[in-house]
């Protein structure tokens, strides 16, 4: 017999004895990640397996927030409000979603310090300027999309691929997770006008 068939041969025995040990999928410590792992996705189904104590329910909660804006570019911190919703939740580990249903209003995580909400709005402005041409403003050619009192806002849209239309932030014990300077800007990139921003709080 060739020695590489006799190591074919002796696989399973090793196998064996391998699982024996500890070391394999019927480890003891194996089991036990995997029970762990079974409550959490049963948690979040609604249910929990025999045995496995879970106490708590798994809970989704939104919110529509209506916010009016006073210029463009705007920086408007919502950090405060967010907190307010999301004790208002219930949730105490989980996470927030912020979500802008508007394509030139913006949702993003930044510090609120005035020199640097200057240097943002000059950032904006720079990269896709005001008065650029733009032919979603050209409304001799534009046939899609448009209202009676459209505006020419081109830029705005350009500056809101930018920034983006959504944040999502961890909650832990009950409150978002912000570092020492972060703060949630909804943004304003078109002109003054009433906005929505939708707030969905998920967790246990």
């Amino acid at each position: 017999m060739r020695r590489d068939d006799k190591w074919s041969r002796d696989l399973p025995s090793l196998y064996a004895q391998t699982l024996r040990r500890g070391i394999g999928l019927d480890s003891h410590k194996t089991r036990m990640m995997s029970a762990v792992e079974a409550g959490r996705i049963s948690v979040l189904n609604g249910t929990a397996p025999d045995g496995l104590a879970t106490g708590t329910e798994y809970k989704v909660f939104s919110k529509i927030v209506e916010v009016e804006s006073t210029d463009a570019p705007e920086l408007i911190d919502f950090t405060e409000e967010l907190k307010q919703i999301v004790t208002q939740s219930g949730v105490k580990n989980g996470q927030v979603s912020i979500y802008s249903t508007h394509t030139t209003f913006s949702v993003i995580i930044n510090e609120n310090e005035p020199l640097l909400i200057k240097d943002i709005q000059h950032f904006l402005e720079r990269s896709a300027p005001k008065d650029a041409y733009y032919g979603h403003n050209d409304f001799e050619l534009r046939t899609v999309s448009m209202r009676p009192n459209e505006c020419p806002n081109g830029h705005a849209h350009c500056q809101h691929l930018i920034l983006g239309t959504s944040e999502i932030v961890p909650v832990i014990d009950g409150n978002p997770l912000l570092g020492e300077f972060q703060r949630v800007f909804l943004v304003e990139l078109d002109e003054p006008k009433p906005r929505q921003i939708a707030v969905q709080v998920m967790g246990l």
